[in-house]
């Protein structure tokens, strides 16, 4: 096979890492109102996080649709099957998640309302409004229709409704005043006097001519427009009114939300308030961004920029003699994640399907990588007497521990900032545990860990202090007293023999954990603040303060590797689920891969989101990642589970830059999505397969392994594919598939009138076929391409062309020519096959394919070999040729593969 046909050149000019952003888990809503639509009988939901759009089934809250848009989203509006987003200047429009329009909008402003209705749609910033029309035979209003301004001294626009029978107009708020626009006009047809309070929120009421405009300082006042005058004022609360709902389903109720998180309701008819809806949404937020009654249903929708999106709804009227009680609404249903970033992540399952996650915001969640649907948020409902007394949720969580072992009890132990006992949990009851593990010092707890049968929890202490609890019975079984400091790392091997603690004294204490007895300890020359185990290596990591890795034996209790590369402090370690890497995140804004048996860093990567804690799924396809900007845990494809890496160490300048704002989607992708981009296949550039590495090195072929077993056992092939039985003439066959041979053609062209067509790679220059002459007994002879090519060699003493030919055939074509070899003395045809192999072979590319040839050739000719070439001089001294060089090649391929395995076992037992 010639070097170009084997030379396989991917032009990449930005080279890819081994992990590809995938998607992020848990980002819901953000501080941009949702946005209803319809379809017949069913409502959707819209919702926006920096540049992902999310459609979501109202009657069950799964996801329907998700799409991106090249920047981050103003403002979303829907009708129908389409739904319309805002981002920079243009507005796209979005069929099933598909891009079905785009409109340029002629402002450099950000576009702050989208409203649509009849034929028109409208694009409005703080300052303009921007009408579209549809075009005719059109769906989709995208022609360009007017342009209205609004004066300056009204203020900046807060919202746009198109009242119910308000034929082409509009009322715009604006901060102080309200104003009708006629859209074929083009005309200011109204001005409201100046509200006292300045506006915040819009909504058109199912009265005719009535609006309830909400304001900043918490009020709500209803207005008729056509009158010009104020109906009623409502106080709703302290805080900003976000927006306004009424109730379509008979009952005359409107819904004001707040920036303090509460939904105010009230009774019109009554005149009184109904309920206050505390913390639906959290204040340290932004509150509640919109709240909305879907259409003849009481259910009221909200969402928030605390990265919820709820469903509340009210239960039928208790009803007595006098009066209807209203019953307050309740919580439906709901998607949400963190409101925080999280910090602490860890997979709840061997299958990688579950990832529990730990936030700032002292949530404590378990997201689904399979459905979105499937996330959940763990209770922390608990006693008064749990522990310290309190109620409420727990601190933010600093540790987590773990086990995949089956258990009736818990099998999740967290540590929390500021507290002197650990959490136990139970992850598939999603509440907390019976017990609480206190450190035996009244210490902070700093570390914990669970062993791998499930029953046994250590919890670490900032004193220095280790204890050991039945997780079923939460009894202290056990105690270690060695660090002088916190101890910052704790782990049990996977047969429950050996125990390992680190402490910020620098020490690493081995322990005998059957026998609670003292093995050694190891002293380092730098703090340790984190360590990672790989139960089935024994090996475990640890970040220092000096900012290096350590590995360490746990059987030798030996350093095996020490590793620089971080400039900043080293926030989270993992290893891959074979220990063959360890992944490193860092302050420095990087997460870098190191190949352990060989120390390099295999990849590299520069984030602008820098990267808090990393982790490896238990099968190794995914690594998911926590990060100090955005609410969601960041999924990235391991590449490597599809194509071959290189570990070859790289340099800082050749890590890939990731922006992850950009880069992960929303939606429920699959791993493939993210494994097959446009990527070289090195991950580095362009990357040039060669058939040898160096001349002085034994070579096998780099085609497939399928050719040279084939060629070995041709014989055992073709005696099971012999046919063991005749084809049968078919009795029903057509008349025409009774002919065979050339009277086929010859047939039908007289039977047609037609002359036969003669090819013209066989016909000679006088136009007579060379298969006639053949035909006719003439004496003519010929060569296959194989014969002229050995012996056009054989006479240059350069087999070079002819050993490129001889590797591209196929086994069949082989085996062929050489028992065409001719087997009449003289056997110089013979001879020079066997010097063509002798050269290839001394080559050193190509060895096990040679030997191949060889061994067919002696197969194939072994009598005329054996008994006419004893007295062939050509043969005999071609014969000697070969056998000189594969003696002392032999030689050479055995210690070869004597010095691999033995550089082998002792780079896997250092």
């Amino acid at each position: 096979m010639s070097d170009t046909k084997r030379q396989k050149v991917v032009s990449a000019p930005v080279r890819k890492g081994i992990f590809s952003p995938l998607r992020s888990l848990g980002d819901v809503s953000s501080h941009i109102p949702f946005s209803l639509g319809t379809l017949g009988n069913t409502f959707y939901v819209v919702t926006a996080v920096a540049q992902n759009v999310s459609l979501f089934d109202a009657n069950n809250l799964h996801l329907m649709f998700h799409f991106r848009v090249p920047q981050l989203v103003t403002a979303t509006t829907a009708k129908n099957e389409y739904v319309y987003v805002a981002y920079g200047s243009t507005v796209g429009v979005f069929k099933r998640g598909k891009l079905a329009h785009r409109i340029a909008v002629e402002t450099e402003d950000a576009i702050i309302k989208l409203l649509t209705f009849g034929d028109f749609l409208i694009a409005a910033t703080e300052s303009q409004i921007f009408l579209f029309k549809k075009p005719t035979g059109g769906k989709v209003a995208t022609e360009p229709y007017t342009t209205l301004a609004v004066n300056a001294l009204n203020g900046a626009i807060v919202d746009i409704v198109h009242p119910p029978t308000y034929l082409n107009k509009i009322v715009v708020a604006t901060a102080s005043n309200l104003l009708v626009f006629n859209l074929k006009t083009a005309k200011l047809l109204f001005t409201s006097p100046d509200f006292v309070e300045p506006i915040s929120a819009l909504t058109a009421a199912p009265v005719l001519d009535i609006v309830a405009v909400g304001h900043t300082t918490g009020g709500v006042t209803i207005y008729n427009i056509k009158k010009a005058k104020q109906l009623k004022r409502v106080v709703c609360g302290e805080t900003r009114v976000s927006s306004v709902s009424f109730r379509s389903d008979g009952s005359p109720h409107f819904v004001a939300s707040l920036m303090s998180g509460d939904l105010f309701f009230y009774d019109l008819n009554k005149r009184a308030r109904i309920h206050v809806l505390r913390t639906a949404h959290k204040e340290a937020y932004g509150g509640v961004a919109r709240a909305e009654f879907l259409n003849g249903q009481p259910i009221v929708v909200t969402n928030g920029n605390d990265n919820q999106l709820k469903e509340f709804v009210f239960d039928p009227s208790l009803s007595t003699s006098n009066t209807a009680i209203v019953s307050p609404p309740r919580f439906l249903r709901g998607r949400g994640g963190h409101s925080a970033p999280p910090s602490q992540i860890v997979f709840q399952n061997e299958n990688a399907h579950q990832l529990l996650s730990a936030s700032r915001d002292l949530s404590f969640w378990s997201f689904s990588l399979r459905k979105d649907a499937q996330s959940f948020e763990m209770s922390q409902k608990r006693k008064m007497t749990y522990a310290d007394g309190v109620s409420g949720k727990f601190p933010e969580i600093s540790a987590i521990a773990i086990t995949y072992a089956p258990t009736e009890f818990a099998d999740v132990v967290t540590a929390h900032k500021d507290t002197a006992y650990a959490v136990t949990w139970h992850s598939k009851l999603k509440k907390i545990g019976q017990h609480t593990l206190r450190t035996v010092d009244q210490g902070v707890v700093k570390a914990v860990a669970i062993t791998q049968c499930g029953n046994f929890a250590l919890v670490g202490s900032a004193g220095g202090s280790i204890a050991c609890y039945n997780l079923q019975s939460g009894i202290l079984r056990k105690r270690y007293n060695l660090h002088k400091k916190a101890v910052t790392g704790l782990a049990v091997d996977g047969m429950n023999r050996k125990m390992v603690s680190v402490g910020l004294d620098g020490v690493v204490g081995f322990y005998d954990f059957t026998q609670s007895t003292y093995l050694g300890k190891l002293v380092l020359d730098a703090p340790i603040t984190q360590m990672v185990y790989h139960r089935s290596s024994d090996l475990f990591a640890l970040a220092l303060d000096d900012l290096s890795i350590v590995v360490v034996d746990a059987v030798t209790q030996k350093v095996v590797r020490v590793l620089y590369g971080h400039s900043n402090r080293i926030t989270s370690l993992d290893f891959s689920p074979d220990g063959r890497w360890l992944v490193s995140a860092s302050l420095d804004a990087t997460i870098r891969t190191w190949d352990l048996p060989t120390g390099n860093t295999i990849d590299g990567i520069r984030v602008s989101n820098v990267a808090t804690s990393v982790k490896f799924a238990p099968t190794g396809d995914v690594l998911v990642s926590t990060h100090v900007k955005g609410n969601g845990v960041a999924v990235w494809t391991n590449r490597a589970q599809f194509r071959p890496v290189s570990t070859r160490q790289i340099e800082e300048d050749e890590f890939s830059s990731v922006d992850l704002a950009k880069e992960l989607s929303l939606g429920e992708v699959g791993v493939l999505d993210g494994a097959f981009d446009e990527v070289s296949a090195d991950f580095g550039g362009i990357y040039t397969s060669v058939d040898q590495i160096n001349e002085d090195l034994l070579t096998l072929s780099v085609g497939p392994r399928s050719k040279f077993n084939t060629l070995v056992h041709l014989d055992t092939i073709k005696l099971r594919n012999k046919v063991k039985e005749a084809p049968k003439k078919s009795k029903n066959a057509p008349f025409f598939l009774a002919l065979s041979g050339e009277t086929v053609g010859d047939r039908a062209s007289v039977a047609e009138g037609v002359a036969p067509v003669v090819d013209a790679s066989i016909t000679s220059g006088d136009g007579e076929s060379s298969l006639s002459s053949l035909r006719a007994g003439a004496n003519v002879s010929f060569e296959s391409r194989f014969t002229q090519l050995l012996r056009e060699a054989a006479e240059k003493e350069d087999y070079v062309e002819f050993l490129a030919y001889l590797l591209a055939l196929s086994p069949s074509s082989i085996d062929l020519e050489i028992r065409s070899l001719s087997s009449v003395p003289p056997l110089n045809e013979m001879a020079n096959f066997v010097d063509a192999l002798t050269t290839g072979l001394g080559s050193n590319k190509n060895f096990e394919l040679y030997e191949a040839f060889m061994n067919m050739l002696l197969k194939v000719h072994s009598d005329v070999v054996h008994d006419l070439g004893k007295n062939d001089e050509g043969l005999q001294t071609a014969l000697v040729r070969w056998n000189a060089v594969t003696s002392g090649r032999g030689q050479t391929l055995e210690g070869l593969v004597k010095y691999c395995a033995a550089v082998v076992n002792f780079v896997g037992t250092v």
